[in-house]
């Protein structure tokens, strides 16, 4: 790793409370989370004390209302602290950005009652979440899934099998969507699932070819009970919530692309000015300088698109296309600029001795993740030229 310290990010921020709140992310993420990102992700160490910090600092919990616990704060700044946190250390930055997504039906759709009694445990009471939508036979059709939650008095029993659930077998709670009715979309009902209700348990993580301080793992529910208060919305309603999270939720990774694109471009580019070759840097070659604008665009570029779609969220306009465009946009950046950065270090770029193989690594899952680049262009396509005819 090089030791030049990289530019700040000019960012045009809504207020002196946001400056201070990115000031304060910024320093965590320098003194507590990039220090010891390359040993932990190599070991395979998920930075849990580093999350109870995070809930304590008030950024687990920044874009829900201040009455529960929430820091009230945009999306366009939200998603900006998501960004400096994966700069840092991906595992970090997307674990807060499923975190909110884990904590998005409760906060939008559960009750007064349901509100007030658990949000602020989940906001700023040091618990982590987990999402469960995707199932091993029900990925990008989701509307398929099996799992199912059935009556039983004045609760209901949940049985089944979640798949690729982050932070499966860590989370202090999982909102889970099961199916309390017939088949398809209105079929499908939101819960929310304490982690230590008995019955569930999870199976160990997957070995992935990055992100392995990040636990995935599918999750069982053998017989899961749960009262009738831990339902949320309506039932047949499940579906449209579970849209409605990854909505915002696609936001969050395109932020996190950004900064792993923005991480490795700054690696490049310190590697570049400090290497010498033919009795010069190698940053005074034309091609490399080219390479290095290319990148350096499409970190700015998918940065812009980001905020574009926050603000439209912040406005209370409608931004799933949008989202959708960030989220493909952002991905394949971070894909070609961590590819580019290998390129840049040379062979140096492919050892564990320089983060870029990692940060190449890390970007791949992003394309991936919360809907496939594949879909993002379906939902793209649909809202430029209808459904597609059958």
């Amino acid at each position: 790793m090089t030791d030049r310290v990289p530019p700040a990010v000019e960012r045009l921020l809504p207020s002196d409370e946001a400056r201070d709140l990115l000031a304060l992310v910024q320093d965590i993420a320098r003194r507590e989370i990039a220090p010891a990102a390359a040993e932990e992700e190599a070991a395979g160490r998920f930075p849990r004390a580093l999350f109870t910090l995070l809930s304590e600092s008030g950024l687990l919990g920044l874009p829900y209302p201040a009455a529960y616990g929430g820091g009230d704060q945009p999306y366009e700044v939200y998603l900006q602290v998501l960004e400096e946190l994966a700069a840092a250390r991906l595992t970090v930055g997307l674990g807060v950005s499923v975190h909110t997504l884990a904590t998005y039906a409760l906060a939008t759709h559960g009750t007064e009652e349901q509100r007030s009694a658990r949000l602020p445990a989940m906001l700023g009471g040091g618990l982590l979440g987990a999402y469960c939508l995707s199932e091993p036979t029900s990925g990008s059709d989701a509307a398929a899934l099996r799992t199912r939650a059935v009556r039983d008095g004045d609760g209901w029993i949940i049985d089944g099998t979640k798949a690729w659930t982050t932070h499966g077998g860590i989370a202090d709670f999982y909102t889970v969507m099961a199916r309390t009715g017939g088949e398809g979309a209105r079929g499908i009902t939101a819960f929310l699932v304490p982690g230590d209700t008995e019955g569930l348990s999870a199976a160990p993580p997957e070995k992935k070819m990055g992100l392995n301080g990040s636990p995935t793992a599918q999750v069982h529910f053998d017989g899961v009970r749960i009262p009738d208060a831990l339902r949320i919305g309506d039932e047949g309603e499940g579906f449209a919530i579970a849209l409605a999270a990854l909505d915002s939720g696609r936001l969050g990774i395109a932020a996190c692309a950004v900064g792993v694109a923005r991480a490795a471009l700054d690696e490049a580019v310190a590697y570049a000015t400090m290497r010498r070759q033919f009795g010069r840097p190698i940053a005074d070659f034309q091609g490399l300088r080219f390479l290095l604008a290319d990148m350096a665009t499409r970190v700015e570029s998918g940065r812009a698109l980001y905020l574009a779609a926050a603000r439209l969220r912040d406005a209370g306009r409608p931004f799933v296309r949008q989202a959708a465009m960030a989220k493909l946009h952002c991905t394949d950046a971070a894909m070609q600029v961590t590819t580019d950065a290998v390129q840049v270090l040379g062979g140096y770029g492919y050892t564990a001795d320089f983060p870029v193989e990692r940060y190449l690594r890390e970007a791949k899952v992003l394309q991936i993740v919360e809907g496939t680049n594949q879909i993002q262009r379906m939902v793209i396509a649909r809202h430029l030229l209808g459904p597609e005819t059958r």
